[in-house]
């Protein structure tokens, strides 16, 4: 196989998050007094990380530390105990993931997710699924398109990079792929567009999950 291993980003790439983390950070801004935003918007705020989503979700001029701080102080909780209200498994991703297992390729999750949340989240959303390894977001460590985490996770199962494929719907997914060496495909049913992805070379681009099987 061309692969042993798929490292998996989760929002937008194996779950569609993005109504939950909107209406939790929204309630949030309500909450504090600053204005919302639609949905799509948050498209473009997730994946650099809890604060920077805070930071984006607010107005400009209100992006001090205290006010990013006081944010994530109430929006965590909230989006910990809404996590799984609207979230969705992308459709195809379960039988892609199964059937990868079954050839023997190896499962990982690199997210900038806070990595709390991520046991929960994955053993709701994919109970049956043998994810060998996984890290969010966690104290002490680099975000994402800081290849560390990717770096962690093949020291962690032994795999060489040449062995590992990423997959990824955003700009900061396919540079935290091409930072650490690997080759990155781009999930064109998550947040962002074609567009962003070829801009940041992503070497393969993938219209549905089942396509990862064809790249092994």
């Amino acid at each position: 196989m061309m692969f042993s291993l798929v490292i998996f980003d989760l929002d937008g790439t194996l779950l569609d998050t993005i109504d939950d983390i909107a209406l939790s950070m929204n309630a949030m801004l309500e909450k504090q007094g600053f204005p919302t935003h639609v949905r799509d918007a948050y498209k473009y705020f997730v994946g650099s990380g809890a604060r920077v989503l805070a930071e984006r979700s607010l107005p400009e001029d209100a992006r001090t530390e205290g006010n990013i701080s006081r944010l994530l102080e109430d929006f965590i909780p909230y989006y910990e105990l809404h996590k799984k209200d609207q979230t969705c498994v992308y459709e195809g991703m379960t039988e892609t993931l199964e059937e990868l297992s079954r050839r023997g390729v190896l499962l990982a999750v690199a997210s900038n997710k806070p990595h709390a949340l991520m046991p929960d989240i994955l053993q709701y959303y994919f109970p049956k699924l043998p994810f060998s390894l996984f890290f969010g977001q966690r104290p002490g460590h680099p975000v994402k398109p800081d290849p560390e985490i990717v770096f962690d996770i093949l020291s962690g199962l032994k795999v060489e990079k040449e062995q590992a494929l990423y997959v990824g719907d955003t700009a900061v997914d396919m540079q935290t792929a091409h930072a650490a060496g690997l080759k990155a495909a781009g999930a064109l049913w998550g947040f962002r567009t074609r567009e962003e992805l070829l801009a940041e070379r992503a070497d393969f681009l993938l219209e549905q999950p089942r396509e990862i099987v064809g790249l092994l």
